[in-house]
């Protein structure tokens, strides 16, 4: 009897520390594999001109990331796949900009512009056409933590996670529970998702910006 008291607090211990077992383990779910250098999962979607993106070696990281250019043009990398909210609400991302936008107003068509843009879709509708979006930005009017409605449909939200110069040239890591941001931007308690996308336009300002797109994935917590 002693000897079984004595394993008691010992066999607590490992529990703790053993993986999956005293708590729950953590799920994730890929969304990119960019440090392949492919993306086959991902198609473009064009909106005005063609952002050039690429594939390259970062030497910070010592991975290969997204590298985007845009200069006066609006065009975005999207993949399609459903996205269990319940299980994995966490959407995960780094991104670097190093040449940022400045001189826009945002609030506006012709400010709606963004050196760095990654968004997920809840597809609705007839040709999508009352699909939801939460779009998580590298502002250059508004400040982090900022939200507004986007000026061409109010089915699109945009929430600041970065802005204007702040951490320039600086890779940043950020993690977003997506199911509660629905539930804050639209008042509604999305369980799924149907697509993710990046996209670095200037298209309405007509100037230039330079990003870099990391690895993108969801997870339990």
């Amino acid at each position: 009897m002693l000897l079984c008291k004595l394993w008691l607090p010992l066999f607590g211990v490992l529990v703790a520390f053993l993986p999956g077992i005293g708590a729950a383990a953590e799920q994730t779910l890929p969304i990119s594999t960019f440090w392949k250098g492919v993306s086959t999962d991902w198609e473009a979607k064009v909106f005005k001109g063609e952002t050039a993106y690429s594939f390259t070696f970062d030497p910070e990281k010592r991975v290969t990331v997204i590298e985007a250019w845009s200069r006066a043009t609006a065009s975005g990398r999207y993949r399609k796949i459903k996205v269990d909210l319940v299980k994995t609400p966490f959407l995960n991302w780094s991104w670097k900009v190093a040449e940022p936008l400045s001189g826009i107003d945002e609030n506006t068509k012709a400010g709606d512009d963004f050196a760095a843009r990654l968004y997920v879709v809840v597809e609705r509708g007839i040709m999508g056409l009352s699909s939801l979006s939460v779009n998580y930005v590298w502002a250059s009017q508004h400040p982090a933590g900022a939200t507004w409605p986007s000026p061409f449909t109010r089915n699109v939200r945009l929430l600041a996670v970065d802005s204007a110069t702040a951490q320039l040239n600086s890779w940043i890591n950020h993690k977003r529970n997506v199911r509660e941001d629905f539930k804050e931007l639209f008042g509604e308690d999305i369980q799924s998702i149907d697509a993710v996308a990046l996209m670095t336009d200037t298209d309405n300002s007509g100037k230039s910006a330079h990003a870099f797109y990391g690895e993108i994935w969801f997870s339990s917590q």
